[in-house]
């Protein structure tokens, strides 16, 4: 009787609440659309089916990986080890040569971010069959991947993504330089740009072809990315037919492609000034003031992103 009660009490409170199926849900023009009746529609959304969105959590990052784990990174960074791991085993390399080189690949990059790296390896447990990603420094002292901080684990797992030739399509990350020291986001920056394709190269195994797309609040990022690759995106507020509407705006720097394309421009000391003084001009700040405050405390932050296309 008890557990029937319960159970009626909640079929109410769920009917109370109206809460919908996903059959119920509204459907757009790209889930409902098909090739016949709109091609374009239809590949665009084929499209936006392939982007990832990468959520680096590191509790997911430290995970040792069974031997039959998946060999592909996740959206959250599980199977960094199996990845690593299938990249140093495969390519066009023979045996344990190939597998060092690869390893030495990972250790390099990474000493742009941490200076004391000497190697990076995958442990292989025979007994448990779990293989565990592991740091060495230079004084001979190995770190298992439980033992790393968020930084360094975020860094490995780009730079693992960067090397596997199986990471395709359009990456999505969110403020890449989070843990990360500000001296060391311009090595951050330039690894995300080689991820991305480079376009003066034909598309091949060694070249695939990848999108990156970050945003940041950071104006020590906006300073270290190329200008043609800056958006700023801010909502506006517009009127139409007696209706007032919010909508996003995407401008683009001066003197870049875009500019010349016809796009929305503002200047880069605006942006600058945006993230560093509250979203106002510094000539308009009482510097010592009380009234300069963290970007992150800024109510408006949530009106405005700053999107880095590599």
């Amino acid at each position: 009787p008890a557990r029937g009660r319960r159970g009626r009490r909640g079929a109410r409170g769920s009917r109370g609440r109206g809460k919908a199926s996903a059959a119920n849900l509204p459907r757009t023009v790209l889930s409902a659309t098909n090739a016949s009746e709109s091609p374009t529609a239809f590949l665009a959304r084929e499209e936006m089916r392939s982007w990832r969105l990468l959520q680096l959590e590191p509790s997911a990052l430290r995970r040792p990986d069974e031997f039959t784990a998946p060999s592909h990174l996740s959206q959250n960074g599980l199977h960094l080890a199996a990845t690593l791991y299938k990249l140093a085993r495969s390519g066009n390399g023979s045996g344990e040569e190939h597998e060092q080189k690869i390893y030495a690949q990972i250790a390099n990059r990474l000493s742009e971010l941490i200076t004391d790296v000497y190697a990076v390896g995958i442990d292989r447990d025979m007994q448990r069959e779990l293989l565990t990603l592991h740091v060495t420094e230079r004084d001979a002292t190995p770190h298992p991947a439980r033992s790393l901080s968020d930084g360094t684990l975020r860094f490995l797992a780009l730079t693992v993504l960067e090397l596997d030739p199986e990471a395709k399509g359009v990456i999505c990350l969110e403020e890449p330089e989070n843990g990360i020291h500000p001296a060391r986001i311009q090595a951050m920056l330039q690894l995300l740009q080689d991820i991305a394709t480079d376009t003066n190269e034909p598309v091949q195994t060694d070249n695939p072809l990848r999108q990156v797309i970050v945003n940041t609040h950071s104006p020590i990022v906006v300073q270290n990315v190329p200008d043609d690759s800056i958006l700023f995106a801010k909502l506006r507020e517009e009127m139409q037919k007696g209706k007032r509407f919010k909508h996003f705006s995407f401008n683009c720097l001066p003197e870049t492609w875009r500019s010349k394309a016809g796009e929305h421009v503002v200047a880069k000391g605006d942006v600058l000034a945006y993230l560093t003084h509250n979203g106002r001009l510094p000539s308009e700040l009482n510097v010592s003031g009380a009234n300069v405050r963290r970007v992150i405390e800024n109510p408006e932050i949530q009106q405005l992103q700053l999107l880095l296309f590599s």
